[in-house]
């Protein structure tokens, strides 16, 4: 089973209201369960709320700074012209997202490194495999825009890279 088949189960367990999917065969034995199907549903709440955060801080960002920049216009207009040639690394599928490969490990990439194509810049655990992450642009990272250890969503944007 690939990375792609195991996105599609789990797109299909998010859209059906299933809550528990069992799969065996001769090679391969996979079981998925949703949040909360077991324990209490406080941990279904934070999960969606911080994945929605996450998706959408930054765009909220330049949202909320525009009402307050309201009176300079040009200020605002600088930084949206800036970042229209950065170049968006987006998650490959769901998971939970990882700076390090490990919590005493320091940070794969920080703002203002280089990364070459095939560089990983993160890892993204998924139904308890860990997927190294590469980028797929050389470049100098700008901004990293998914806080560690939080879950992240199918084509949501993880970092800025300034295309070298």
């Amino acid at each position: 089973m690939t990375t792609k088949d195991i996105q599609q189960l789990i797109d299909f367990i998010s859209q059906s209201g299933l809550d528990e999917v069992n799969i065996e065969t001769n090679d391969l034995k996979i079981s998925v369960k949703r949040y909360g199907s077991g324990g209490a549903a406080a941990p279904v709440s934070p999960a969606p709320a911080a994945s929605t955060v996450a998706a959408s801080a930054p765009v909220a960002q330049p949202q909320a700074a525009a009402p307050v920049a309201a009176a300079a216009p040009t200020t605002v207009a600088a930084p949206k012209a800036d970042t229209s040639n950065y170049v968006t690394i987006k998650s490959p599928m769901i998971g939970t997202f990882y700076r390090s490969p490990n919590p005493e490990s320091p940070s794969l990439i920080e703002v203002g490194d280089n990364v070459s194509t095939g560089t990983v810049v993160c890892i993204i655990e998924a139904m308890k495999l860990f997927n190294e992450i590469e980028s797929e642009v050389s470049g100098r990272i700008v901004k990293v825009l998914v806080e560690n250890a939080t879950p992240v969503e199918y084509d949501q944007p993880l970092f800025l890279v300034e295309p070298i």
